[in-house]
């Protein structure tokens, strides 16, 4: 077994008992327990930590487009959820405004 795959055995291994662990006490708990609170404040830095890996280092095609169009898809986004909320809103205007500007640049 490689190293990586060895890396990869133990991190499922690891999410599959915090998630068993959590299913044990997530009945138990309140909502403002402290421990509700970490497992809520863990979960949305990785989703941050994905997405903004996804913006700043992607893979495949998306790596094509300039870090400036990226940025100004996401920060479109991020103000169009404030502004109207929604998903559907907030995903297009992202998109529209990556996608201008990624040919803006690339013309």
């Amino acid at each position: 077994m490689s190293n990586a795959e060895l890396a990869l055995l133990l991190l499922i291994l690891g999410c599959a008992a915090m998630r068993g662990a959590g299913l044990l006490v997530a009945g138990r708990l309140r909502t403002d327990h402290p421990f509700v609170r970490w497992a809520a404040a863990v979960s949305l830095a990785t989703l941050t930590a994905f997405v903004l890996a996804a913006v700043v280092a992607p893979g495949g095609i998306l790596a094509e487009i300039p870090l400036a169009a990226r940025g100004a898809g996401l920060t479109a986004s991020v103000s169009i959820l404030f502004w109207r909320g929604g998903l559907a809103l907030p995903v297009l205007g992202g998109l529209a405004v990556t996608l201008a500007l990624a040919a803006l640049f690339n013309a």
